[in-house]
């Protein structure tokens, strides 16, 4: 291939690993607080289904973006009040939460399939653009792919540098110790569980309103499972997030090319291509167990209950 493919190639992974980067990034938060949300993929469903319907009404893409995040920012709150109010189990809600979601995009969503809108246009960086090969490939883009990118770098920040950050790890590792320290266990826990569930609707907007401008049931298509699977992958750091959402888009869309380039393989084998890749990148790394133990929250997925 020449230059041009290969550009026009790596460009649209980076804008396909957008979603994945929003979700995976909010969903880090989440279980960094102890909190393991497999409503991901749900909450993206009302993000996208909410998202398209603003920009539709609105002319507006950038309204859909807003509508989608604070359409998934309830939906993290509703996990919220469901498993760190009322201590319900975290996997069952999540699981509840998908396949609501997934109805309820379908329902509200069911007048306007086949609709489409106009997309929001690139964004080229001055200078940065014009740079030779690596101008188009990272910096002529939408706005939300910019975000997505200060996104990663901005939790890495969070997670590492700040006292807020250190405060919400130590809820991840032991809320007990926490409490008993006056830390407002609750409070971090809701702020985390909402957070995760913007930027879940976030990737949901974006999927709808920017990637493809238009609706259509299913369309997030496994994605929020994969962005479930990338956190693990990534061993809980925001850095290796960057690296395994490429991954995982390079493999969907080299499966887009290699149909463009008429290559003689099955259509469903290419499409599982993504999910194979992802089901592989976790067997790998689940075969050093003891990374995966030094690096998972200690609370992951626990109940606590304050003590009265």
């Amino acid at each position: 291939m020449t230059t041009a493919v290969w550009v026009s190639l790596l460009a649209g992974v980076v804008v396909a690993a957008t979603p994945l980067l929003l979700a995976a990034a909010g969903e880090l938060v989440c279980e960094r607080a102890g909190l393991l949300n497999l409503g991901v993929e749900g909450m993206m469903a009302v993000g996208a289904v909410c998202g398209f319907i603003a920009a539709f009404h609105s002319g507006n893409p950038y309204v859909g973006l807003l509508a989608g995040v604070g359409a998934g920012a309830l939906c993290g709150l509703l996990f919220a009040w469901l498993t760190v109010q009322l201590v319900a189990d975290q996997v069952a809600t999540g699981l509840a939460l998908t396949i609501l979601g997934h109805g309820l995009s379908g329902f509200i969503g069911h007048g306007y399939a086949g609709e489409s809108i106009k997309g929001l246009a690139a964004i080229p960086l001055p200078g940065l653009s014009q740079i030779p090969v690596l101008g188009p490939i990272l910096f002529d883009h939408s706005l939300p792919v910019y975000l997505a990118l200060l996104l990663v770098f901005g939790v890495h920040w969070f997670l590492t540098r700040s006292r807020a950050g250190l405060t919400l790890r130590s809820v991840g590792e032991d809320p007990k110790v926490s409490y008993s320290l006056g830390l407002r266990v609750y409070a971090v826990r809701y702020a985390a569980a909402v957070f995760g569930g913007a930027m879940a609707g976030f990737a949901g907007a974006f999927l709808s309103t920017t990637y493809t401008p238009m609706w259509a049931e299913g369309m997030v298509a496994g994605q929020g499972w994969i962005a479930v699977g990338l956190v693990v992958f990534a061993t809980w750091r925001p850095l290796r997030l960057l690296f395994g959402a490429w991954l995982f888009a390079g493999v969907g869309i080299g499966q887009l090319f290699s149909q463009a380039a008429g290559l003689a393989l099955n259509t469903y084998l290419l499409s599982a291509l993504p999910y194979l890749a992802v089901l592989v990148a976790l067997v790998l790394i689940s075969r050093d167990p003891l990374r995966i133990r030094l690096n998972t929250p200690a609370s992951l997925g626990r109940p606590f209950r304050a003590e009265t």
